[in-house]
């Protein structure tokens, strides 16, 4: 029988969304997350036969299992002391069950790229089990791996790519484990870099296991992350983040699938709901939304040739994907080229309008988006249910934003914000609830007028990459 253990996961998610990761945690997992001090973290407690799960998550960028935690590490004044300690510390730590699941993480990840030729007979040990999951361990994890087949949403993680390894044979012998040492520190009260904390914990660490040390081709990765007083020590269960799920055509500022994911939560979709992306970029929203809320329907829509072609082939993308796992390729989505200012759809039609706002930094300006802003929500507006519709809008331009609801305050009502980082951006997530006021027959929209919308040229497809 498979001998469960229980760990903690750590997730690093969109600055902001911390309580949407949470809230997902809590409904797929069936578990409370905590909340980190240090912004943009969650922590939960998993069973290893649960750890399949954790990978089917939308709102996780990356995730790794927990070693150690210190709430409070009492770090020495003294630069020396301090590293002395952090090596001390590497012999001490209770590595094994973080590194058993390590072992099983890799065997899973093994068995869902195996999945795209469809070979599930024989499995070779995978970069992350060969030297280190005997043929007995892999006997054992048999029936967690077969779980995952069976529960496994194939979009769930773009298409595992066979590691360098497994091209050749998998040698007999033991081969040594590379690692590398990744720390991230934040706080002002602290005598180290985060590079001679990495180094000196790195060399006790290599010492400790007999591994090699390789930054570049690495088997396991270790993370310290140092944040003020509280200090985790982790492995990594990702190679890449998992935000890059859906996206095969980046545009110039593709949005996190994770961050789209975050937004779509925001407005609660329901079946049968008609959902809008009046400035789709690369169709990062409609589709995250098409995978993961399908009993809603979705136009994507944009004003630049470039972005409808990108959101096209991303679409084209993971219908390929679906069909080639033998799964109903269909997606709920349509894509439009257009003018966001005179949209081709009827009044009062669309239930939730969910888009990424020019910030008008990479492109376009911020001048230009005085003009846009009211002119979008008016659209926005008129195209929206009245009372029930609503809009969940991201934008840096916050002073803009702010100016332009409040010439709309008859159509819109601000109900949330979310604060977020997008790019290293500081920039808002508005909620918005359309009002029960008919359009065109408020005193904000009457006088607005509708014919500078073109002003904008081939400048909409200015979201921010992440």
């Amino acid at each position: 029988m498979l001998h469960v253990i229980t760990v903690t996961i750590g997730a690093t998610v969109p600055t902001g969304f911390e309580h949407t990761a949470a809230e997902e945690v809590k409904e797929k997992i069936g578990v409370e997350a905590r909340i980190s001090k240090d912004r943009g973290r969650i922590y939960f407690p998993i069973t290893t036969d649960k750890l399949f799960q954790v990978h089917l998550l939308r709102s996780v960028d990356n995730l790794f299992v927990v070693v150690e935690e210190y709430d409070h590490y009492q770090f020495k004044q003294s630069k020396e002391e301090t590293l002395m300690e952090l090596q001390q510390l590497a012999s001490k730590l209770p590595w094994t069950n973080a590194l058993e699941v390590w072992k099983l993480n890799g065997t899973l990840k093994k068995k869902k790229g195996h999945r795209k030729g469809g070979s599930t007979t024989k499995v070779k040990p995978s970069r992350n089990t060969a030297d280190v999951a005997a043929a007995d361990t892999e006997q054992q994890l048999h029936q967690v791996v077969s779980a995952a087949e069976s529960h496994l949403e194939a979009d769930s993680a773009a298409d595992a790519e066979p590691c360098e390894q497994d091209s050749q044979e998998a040698a007999p012998e033991a081969r040594v484990i590379k690692f590398r040492v990744t720390c991230n520190r934040a706080g002002d009260k602290h005598s180290f870099s985060s590079n001679e904390a990495a180094r000196d914990f790195g060399g006790a660490v290599q010492e400790f296991f007999q591994w090699k040390a390789d930054m570049t081709k690495f088997d396991i990765e270790v993370l310290l992350n140092i944040h003020n007083e509280e200090m985790v020590i982790g492995i990594a269960l990702t190679e890449e983040s998992l935000h890059r799920r859906n996206i095969s055509h980046f545009g110039p500022t593709t949005l996190r699938s994770t961050l789209c994911y975050g937004m779509l939560r925001l407005c609660k979709p329901q079946a049968s709901d008609v959902i809008l992306d009046p400035m789709c970029g690369t169709g990062a929203i409609p589709l995250e939304g098409a995978i993961e809320f399908s009993s809603s329907f979705y136009i994507a829509g944009d004003n630049n040739d470039m972005a409808v072609n990108r959101t096209v082939n991303n679409i084209c993308h993971i219908q390929k994907r679906r069909a080639d796992k033998g799964r109903i390729s269909g997606l709920p989505i349509d894509t439009v080229q257009w003018d966001l200012c005179s949209l081709p759809i009827r009044t009062s039609s669309v239930d939730i309008i969910i888009t990424d706002m020019p910030f008008g930094k990479r492109m376009g300006s911020k001048k230009k988006n005085w003009d846009l802003y009211p002119l979008c929500l008016r659209e926005m507006a008129r195209v929206c249910r009245p009372g029930s519709g609503k809009a969940v809008l991201l934008t840096q331009d916050k002073k803009c934003f702010a100016k332009a609801i409040s010439r709309m305050g008859g159509l819109w009502r601000k109900l949330h914000t979310v604060w977020v980082n997008v790019g290293g951006l500081h920039a808002g997530v508005y909620l918005l609830k359309r009002t029960g006021a008919v359009f065109g027959q408020t005193p904000e929209d009457v006088h607005e007028s509708r014919g500078m919308c073109n002003t904008q040229g081939d400048e909409k497809e200015d979201k921010e990459l992440s």
